[in-house]
């Protein structure tokens, strides 16, 4: 069934049928839409079963349903209107009736830019609350005061600004630290998804430093807003405080892979500076192994991909000793390492010339090292050893080829 078909139905029951949120506003915005979801005015639930007797429930405390449309599974809503009666993004009450119109439906909604329809078939914009302007602006503008009603509707705004590159505004701030309380109780996986989002984003900097001026980047993520006021020697980090730091690095990494792991273990490569004591500062004495602890609280708090973990954990142990090392055994073991860490030899690499600036001949040459290792197994070991012994010879042997494989120029 084509859209056209699908809008033809809708209307001849009488009802009228609207695109709306993202797929809207992306139109607007010049780029493609992942998704395109509807809201139906003026019809029951019954009469819409009749038009669509194998559309798919999938709402339960209000008519939600998928229908395919294009050949893709799409979600059609009816229109709503909401009443805060608890707390979280559970705590409403809904009300789904012909009588509620799109105007009703659209304030509801969390930004200007999501908060436009536009009606099928003629293709009739809706837009009571100003979203175009706003997006040709480039500004994240909430509805009303009803913002605050869902808590993570502040991460969401903080994560937008650092897809599209929007200005949150000033009005729009405060209704994010009003949501503070709230958003302290929500579940953990809600704030993980807008994480894993803003990590993709173009600058996901932006997203912290958002939260940040809302006043919820330590209610969020304390162990990032730890580093803000740590600071450091200039001669190394001249770009400020651990915080400037870290966020400039990531928006530096982001510039070079799109792997989420890799911008993640380059924000928490220095979160061990959060802990530094203030008497030491400006140095940072040990924040490789107090790092760990922080990332060890972080997933206490908030649990965390199991690869994340792990690269971010070689990071944390490594970003410091890799532009250093010149043994040649601390170099076969820390190219085999981080092989074992998940991470490609370029993405560590990207991670450690964002922090230094620089990268040590071996870096440069890794990948290529780390497949010359590579190609001794312990299939080729002396029939004689046993046990241990062969993984001692094969700790030898590769280290013999990296050495020469390093003066081959």
């Amino acid at each position: 069934m084509t859209e056209t078909v699908f809008a033809e139905r809708i209307r001849s029951a009488g009802a009228r049928v609207f695109r709306v949120g993202g797929c809207v506003r992306d139109h607007f915005r010049g780029v493609d839409a992942k998704d395109v979801d509807y809201v139906l005015t003026g019809i029951t639930e019954s009469s819409f079963r009749m038009c669509f007797p194998r559309a798919e429930k999938i709402g339960k405390s209000f008519p939600v349903y998928h229908v395919c449309v294009d050949g893709v599974r799409r979600e059609v809503a009816f229109a709503r209107r909401e009443r805060k009666t608890g707390s979280g993004y559970r705590g409403f009450e809904v009300i789904s009736d012909p009588s509620v119109t799109i105007e009703e439906d659209l304030y509801r909604r969390d930004t200007t830019m999501n908060a436009m329809a536009m009606e099928l078939p003629s293709g009739e914009l809706h837009d009571p609350y100003g979203g175009r302007v706003d997006i040709r602006e480039g500004i994240i503008r909430a509805v009303s005061h009803h913002f605050t009603e869902d808590p993570v509707r502040a991460l969401r705004a903080a994560r937008q600004a650092a897809e599209f590159g929007y200005v949150v505004e000033e009005e729009t701030l405060r209704y994010m630290r009003a949501c503070a309380a709230e958003l302290s109780c929500e579940p953990m996986e809600r704030l993980m998804g807008e994480l894993r989002r803003a990590l993709a984003a173009s600058r996901p900097s932006i997203f912290f430093r958002v939260l940040r001026a809302a006043d919820l980047l330590a209610l969020t993520f304390p162990e990032i807003a730890a580093l803000e006021g740590q600071t450091q020697p200039t001669d190394f980090h001249p770009e400020g405080d651990a915080l400037a730091h870290t966020l400039a690095m990531l928006d530096d990494v982001a510039h070079e892979t799109a792997d989420i792991k890799t911008r993640f273990a380059a924000l928490v490569h220095d979160l061990g500076k959060g802990l530094t004591p203030k008497e030491m500062l400006p140095h940072h004495y040990g924040h490789e192994k107090t790092g760990l602890d922080a990332l060890a609280a972080w997933n206490r708090r908030m649990p965390l991909p199991h690869d994340w973990r792990k690269a971010a954990s070689f990071v944390i142990r490594q970003h410091m000793r890799a532009p250093r090392l010149t043994h040649l055994g601390k170099i076969a073991d820390l190219l085999l390492g981080i092989g074992a860490s998940g991470l490609t030899i370029e993405e560590f690499n990207i991670i450690i010339h964002a922090d230094h600036g620089c990268l040590p001949d071996y870096l440069v040459r890794g990948a290529a090292a780390f497949e010359a290792m590579h190609a001794i197994t312990g299939r080729s070991a002396p029939e004689q050893l046993r046990g241990e012994a062969i993984g001692q010879w094969l700790r030898e042997e590769r280290i013999r080829a990296l050495k020469k494989f390093l003066l081959e120029k």
